[in-house]
């Protein structure tokens, strides 16, 4: 997708129906889900052996997005909030969430790569996700859709991967959620995947990340629009309420004393009586940016995936699970990672058998990975040349 005349990576998300004949897609818990949808973003040129190709996985608010400037307003035709198109108006000039990592030259270098990444299932980008309508209706399924697992994401990914006739992948990396599903395809799929990069993330959720999510769906089912998920337009005040919770976990105490300290910000707020901190008018800003590009079903959705990861589930011991794991892996930890700290990152790499860590030194927490560029591309270089 490489436009020569302006040396600059175009994107395009595609929306791929996975046919499936008479069969439906079944979920880890039994459940199935028909008509199921699948949107994507590849960059670069797929080799006549389907083997070097590079599988990008996001976290939470992600998309298929990771790279590139879209072409032009994207449109999901499958959805009630049709979000794809919210999230393109928005981002319609800015460069996909791990640009400095993808294109010509870079470290995934797509003159070299092809690079895949698809929309988690579940989402609102795209793939099918409680915004989808079901079952060829209008009504969408809303509160109503099923629980998915990360290995279901995993698996419908892998849908994705043979139809676009990929044999090989060369390495597989992402961040926080991202991490989960990459660390569930060296599991699931160690005959394709040949590396895999997980970055802040953990083989299975703590309390302590689980009590920030639940929180945030506690807010979201606190907001009088809520209506046990039937919403007709979304529950704003208490989707941003989760959101200014999340950021907070995202970040740390040194990121937020460096960047706002107590400064005053030059907006007013009427209930306190007082001019907002800035730090106050940041997090007001960040709920509202995703409530202006995200569904509140698809937050609670994927949330709940979050906290259920467990990839010991019904596979035996942590150790044996993870000594499975025979594929060279790059474990990268943040240093002011409050979510998933690095502690937790070594802990789970010891048990991986050719495994290497390394640190990002950051003041910026867990949201590091996407910011930290240039260590990420060192560490990530010398790992797959």
């Amino acid at each position: 997708m490489l436009n020569k005349s302006e040396n600059k990576l175009m994107a395009k998300t595609e929306i791929v129906k996975i046919n499936y004949d008479l069969r439906s897609f079944k979920l880890e818990n039994g459940e199935e889900l028909r008509n199921v949808n699948i949107a994507y973003q590849s960059y670069g040129e797929l080799n006549s052996d389907g083997t070097n190709v590079i599988l990008i996985c996001h976290a939470l608010s992600g998309n298929a997005h990771a790279a590139g400037v879209l072409e032009k307003e994207e449109s999901d035709p499958y959805s009630k909030f049709d979000l794809l198109k919210s999230y393109s108006k928005m981002f319609s000039n800015s460069p996909g969430w791990w640009d400095p990592l993808i294109g010509p030259g870079k470290v995934f270098d797509t003159e070299k790569y092809f690079v895949v990444c698809t929309n988690i299932l579940g989402s609102c980008y795209g793939t099918t996700g409680p915004t989808s309508f079901k079952n060829d209706s209008q009504d969408s399924y809303a509160s109503d859709f099923p629980h998915v697992t990360v290995r279901d994401m995993v698996e419908l990914q892998k849908v994705l991967i043979d139809k676009l006739g990929i044999k090989k992948i060369v390495t597989a990396a992402g961040g926080s959620l991202g991490g989960m599903q990459v660390l569930e395809w060296a599991i699931m799929y160690p005959e394709i995947i040949q590396s895999i990069i997980p970055i802040a993330t953990a083989v299975k959720h703590s309390p302590w990340a689980i009590s920030f999510n639940h929180t945030g769906r506690e807010a979201i089912k606190a907001d009088p629009i809520w209506n046990k998920g039937r919403y007709s337009s979304q529950p704003e005040n208490g989707l941003a309420v989760a959101r200014r919770l999340a950021m907070i976990s995202y970040r740390s105490f040194p990121s937020f004393g460096e960047r706002f300290g107590r400064n005053i910000s030059k907006f007013y707020d009427e209930f306190l009586k007082r001019s907002k901190y800035d730090i106050e008018s940041y997090l007001d800003y960040q709920g509202q940016k995703l409530v202006n590009r995200f569904d509140a079903n698809s937050y609670i959705s994927i949330t709940n995936t979050l906290d259920t990861h467990d990839i010991t589930r019904g596979r035996g011991e942590l150790e044996g699970v993870l000594g499975s794991i025979k594929i060279p892996t790059l474990g990268i930890g943040i240093s002011t990672d409050i979510l998933y700290p690095p502690s937790e990152q070594k802990e789970f790499l010891n048990m991986i058998p050719d495994s290497i860590y390394k640190e990002i030194e950051s003041i910026h927490g867990h949201d590091a990975f996407l910011i930290e560029f240039d260590q990420l591309t060192a560490m990530i270089y010398d790992f797959i040349n």
